[in-house]
């Protein structure tokens, strides 16, 4: 069983329009949301073995927010380039790469790639993942060679909007 966390980037901040768009940060409203969000994976025992992030800033900080509070050490999350702006082709790529003896992988990444591929691999069906929204999709695989094989099932889809009242 391999189990595959998908992670939107939390809230950015479009404060320094002269900013590339790799170099946005997180504004203050996705800190918050992204720590919510890792209470309510600790809350559920949902803790990764490994941490992917897209190189973006916003996906980056995301990243390291979530797994400072999920107690994973932040030196120890993966940058890979090919998750900024990914289509189907580059999330498979990157996760058919992740070590074998890791059986629970979060990949953090962007809209619209991150929802099309939550969708593509299991029989969901997600109009948007919202900024820091999270996907569990667990796959009935021993490899993850063998993702893109099999549909996996959805067993949750989180949200801060979910729980939270200041929208804003």
């Amino acid at each position: 069983m391999k189990t595959l966390y998908l992670v939107r980037h939390a809230k950015s901040s479009w404060k320094h329009k002269d900013l590339a768009d790799k170099a946005r940060p997180l504004k203050e409203r996705g800190v918050t949301n992204a720590g919510l969000m890792a209470k309510i994976l600790k809350k559920g025992n949902n803790i990764p073995d490994l941490i992917i992030s897209s190189p973006a800033v916003r996906a980056n900080e995301t990243a390291k927010l979530i797994a400072d509070n999920l107690g994973i050490d932040k030196n120890s999350i993966i940058t890979e380039e090919n998750l900024y702006m990914a289509d189907y082709d580059d999330f498979a790529s990157v996760i058919k790469q992740a070590p074998e003896n890791t059986n629970k992988v979060m990949l953090v990444s962007h809209n619209p790639g991150i929802t099309f591929y939550a969708c593509a691999v299991s029989n969901a069906d997600i109009d948007n993942i919202p900024t820091c929204g999270i996907v569990r999709i667990d796959f009935n695989i021993d490899s993850w060679k063998n993702i893109s094989t099999v549909k996996g099932e959805v067993i949750f889809f989180e949200y801060p909007k979910k729980y939270t009242i200041d929208n804003e």
